[in-house]
Formats: C-alpha cells, sequence, structure tokens
C-alpha cells in the first residue's frame, strides 16, 4: 500500500466529480443529486456544499418549482438517470458487487468510528480512542 487511504479517497472524490460533470455534460453532480432527491420527493438536507446553488440553477432551468420537479424536470431526471447508469458502470468496472458492498460497508464504520470520537465529550477518556462500530 504505497498511499493512505485518505489519498485514495480524496483522489476518487475528485475524479467522480469531474468524471461525472464531463458525462452529464451541461449538469453538475450537485444539481444531479438535488434533482434525483427531488425525484424521490426527499428534502435538500445534504451533507455537502452546493445545495443551494443547485437549486438556483434547477430553478431557472425550470426543472424546479417550490421544490418539486416540473414536467420539464421529470423528463430531464429520466434523461440524466440513464447517463448516471452509463457511468456508474463505467466507475466499477472490475469490481465485484461483493467488493463493493464491503467497502462501502468499511467506509460507513470508518466514518461512525470517527463521529463517535469527534462526539466524545473532552476529558472523557474516550476522546483518543474511537468505538468500534459493528459490521
Amino acid at each position: 500500500m504505497d498511499k493512505p487511504i485518505g489519498h485514495w479517497l480524496k483522489h476518487l472524490d475528485n475524479l467522480l466529480e469531474d468524471a461525472m460533470e464531463q458525462a452529464l455534460q451541461t449538469t453538475t453532480r450537485r444539481e444531479w443529486q438535488v434533482l434525483n432527491l427531488a425525484a424521490q420527493e426527499s428534502t435538500y438536507t445534504m451533507p455537502f456544499t452546493g445545495v443551494d446553488e443547485a437549486v438556483e440553477r434547477l430553478t431557472a432551468r425550470g426543472w424546479l418549482a417550490d421544490g418539486r420537479l416540473t414536467d420539464a424536470g421529470r423528463a430531464a431526471h429520466g434523461e440524466i438517470s440513464e447517463k448516471v447508469g452509463r457511468f456508474r458502470q463505467r466507475v466499477l468496472e472490475g469490481v465485484s458487487s461483493q467488493e463493493y458492498l464491503a467497502t462501502v460497508d468499511v467506509l460507513r464504520r470508518m466514518s461512525a468510528n470517527l463521529d463517535h470520537w469527534r462526539a466524545a465529550p473532552a476529558g472523557s477518556g474516550d476522546d483518543h480512542a474511537a468505538k468500534t462500530v459493528a459490521p
């Protein structure tokens, strides 16, 4: 292992961001994420920046109105969803379903460990050791 996990996480995130925007052409990754959540009738509570700007751009395009998909937004979502599906297939070439699920599970547990560590009160004796999270 020549580089630590943080390097690969940041590198992959940057590649995903750039490659997805190239694949989507006229839509950003954030716009797709907001559009997809609106299609699922979810709220825009997302753990990343750029949501407000994405909502504004999607509204200006006529794809969102009052936080809901318009007819044009539904049509755009269908077209973009196909592009995203092809993009995901390309990203996962050579990666089995089991490998993907195992990777996501390990990252979830590592995140939970650090969430616990960050939330530990100072001086609790628990601020230097992360809690192990079961799979």
